[in-house]
């Protein structure tokens, strides 16, 4: 996605906020035949937006992929998928002023999925996932800033674009993991087996995401 883009998205976090809605009181139901194989995510040359706190790359990258091993190693199907997600940029809220201007948290990723047993990507283009802070953003006339540290706006972007991500498989489980003929269960140990060098150049250089209208839906 391009610079230009992603400061866009980010400018938005000056005063759009989103409902609320907590992704672990969803409850768990399968997803097809899919099951997570390597879970790559890279924030390299992240967009820092307006009025934000720093994070560094290293930060960014981390807390997203454990928030997505968690939510994505719940599946245990047949079928083998790798997930990439490239973090474009990020508002980590500073203080602002109550009824004048209450900037909120924003993330913006670009995400990629591969079946392993094809070798296909089922994403034509990195599909966009914007993520806000949600249900623990704070009252919506003061900024998160005011009432949380950067760690916990860090946590909470970083659950809601795994819970993102995942609605996004979701949205496509019956085109992507639905039932294959024939096709037996791949057996995968990461220990063993580590992602080859495309794979890995192809997340950090994620770019073009799709276009799409905010989420509303609590993210």
């Amino acid at each position: 996605m391009g610079a230009r883009l992603v400061l866009s998205a980010l400018a938005l976090a000056l005063s759009v906020g989103c409902a609320a809605k907590d992704p672990d009181e969803e409850p768990f139901q399968p997803m097809g035949d899919f099951r997570l194989g390597f879970n790559i995510v890279s924030a390299n040359e992240v967009t820092q937006g307006p009025f934000s706190r720093d994070a560094t790359e290293e930060e960014l990258a981390a807390t997203v992929r454990a928030d997505l091993e968690k939510r994505l190693a719940r599946y245990n199907g047949d079928g083998l998928y790798h997930v990439g997600a490239r973090v474009e940029g990020y508002v980590l809220a500073q203080t602002g002023i109550p009824l004048v201007a209450t900037p909120r948290s924003i993330m913006v990723l670009a995400v990629q999925v591969w079946d392993d047993a094809t070798q296909e990507k089922l994403t034509e283009t990195p599909a966009r996932i914007i993520a806000f802070e949600g249900i623990d953003s704070g009252p919506p006339l003061v900024g998160s800033g005011l009432l949380k540290s950067r760690e916990t706006q860090l946590a909470n972007l970083s659950r809601n674009a795994a819970y993102q991500i995942e609605q996004l498989l979701r949205r496509n489980e019956e085109t992507w993991f639905g039932p294959k003929e024939g096709r037996a269960r791949i057996p995968f140990d990461r220990a063993s087996r580590g992602p080859d060098g495309k794979l890995l150049e192809t997340v950090d250089n994620l770019e073009d995401a799709e276009g799409g209208a905010l989420p509303t839906d609590g993210s």
